[in-house]
């Protein structure tokens, strides 16, 4: 006779392990799913262009930390000087007072008081006492003046001590920034190697439309100009148009954003600090209503970009990697503030 005993249900504990599976083997699908699908070229610009700004923002920092390592290695070298000058002058004191000292002992071994007993002019004697005062005198004021140098430089020496470990530290912060620039450029660099070909060839032509069309057919309009300082370092820095963008350079043959200000403004005459933040604070703040060719302007909450104000709405700037220095839009970064210098 046929058994009809019904099949064994699977227990709860064997329905949710199955489920459990099920669900992770659907999860790693969807996730593989996903890590095949590429990022589009609009993706991939804008994570660049993000790149380049974050990068930009290292650059001026290690703008900065060059700055202050050429201005502690110039304060050093001065002080160097001063010590060797001092060292010098600390040895003629010594010697003056060595020849004092041995003119006093060639003329003076015998008690003063015997020596005026035994000669036989009193007066001739006394003169020459008087004279030994003096030479007492002039050593105690050579031994003070060598004292007061000796302190002078033992400050220097210490002042030269402090200024060369800042210069270490401002060489180990420029290492530390110049490796964040690169490591920014180089994940910009992987994300752009993501694209085709013909995906780079059209970022690539993107750009470089935007750079002819900020040519000489830009209509600057009849913006006021600013000073004859202003307006030569502008004329400067337009002269340059179509120079490329390298981080941290500042000319001739290259430049990033600050390099190309304050190369423009020292060809007008006129010496400002090197990066965008110290050049944001360097002159006068002014509203964009009240811009005038020449003007600086400031871009970013953090101030770390710098161009020029061109008029009617457009600025000149070295703006990013694989551009040139062009006029461009105003509106097309997120402006803070003009500065007149």
């Amino acid at each position: 006779m046929a058994s009809h005993r019904r099949p064994k249900q699977p227990s709860r504990t064997r329905v949710t392990v199955l489920t459990a599976t099920a669900a992770a083997a659907v999860a790693l699908t969807s996730q593989a799913a996903q890590a095949d699908e590429k990022p589009t070229k609009k993706e991939v610009k804008a994570k660049v262009d993000k790149l380049y700004e974050e990068a930009e923002k290292a650059t001026e920092k290690y703008n900065g930390a060059k700055e202050q390592q050429g201005k502690l290695q110039d304060d050093i070298d001065e002080i160097q000087d001063q010590v060797a000058r001092g060292q010098d002058e600390l040895n003629d004191l010594r010697a003056s007072l060595g020849s004092m000292a041995s003119a006093q002992y060639r003329s003076g071994g015998i008690d003063p008081t015997v020596q005026l007993f035994l000669s036989s002019d009193p007066d001739t004697y006394l003169d020459k006492a008087s004279t030994l005062d003096q030479l007492t005198s002039k050593q105690a004021d050579a031994l003070d003046q060598i004292q007061d140098k000796q302190r002078s430089l033992a400050q220097k020496r210490k002042e030269a001590t402090q200024k060369l470990k800042d210069l270490d530290e401002t060489r180990e912060e420029l290492g530390k920034k110049k490796k964040e620039v690169q490591g920014k450029l180089g994940e910009a660099q992987k994300l752009l190697n993501t694209l085709t070909e013909k995906e780079r060839a059209a970022l690539a032509a993107e750009d470089a439309r935007a750079s002819r069309a900020s040519g000489d057919r830009v209509d600057l309009g009849s913006a006021p100009k600013g000073s004859n300082v202003a307006m030569a370092a502008f004329q400067a820095a337009q002269g340059k148009i179509g120079t490329p963008y390298v981080y941290g350079a500042s000319g001739p043959g290259s430049f990033d954003c600050s390099g190309l200000t304050s190369w423009a403004y020292a060809q007008a005459g006129a010496s400002i600090p090197r990066t965008s933040q110290a050049q944001a604070n360097y002159g006068t703040r002014i509203s964009k209503a009240d811009l005038k060719v020449g003007d600086l302007v400031i871009f970013y909450g953090d101030l770390h970009h710098v161009g020029f104000y061109a008029g009617n709405g457009q600025i000149l700037h070295a703006p990013k990697p694989g551009a040139v220095v062009r006029y461009e839009s105003i509106n097309n970064m997120p402006f803070m503030f003009g500065v007149r210098i």
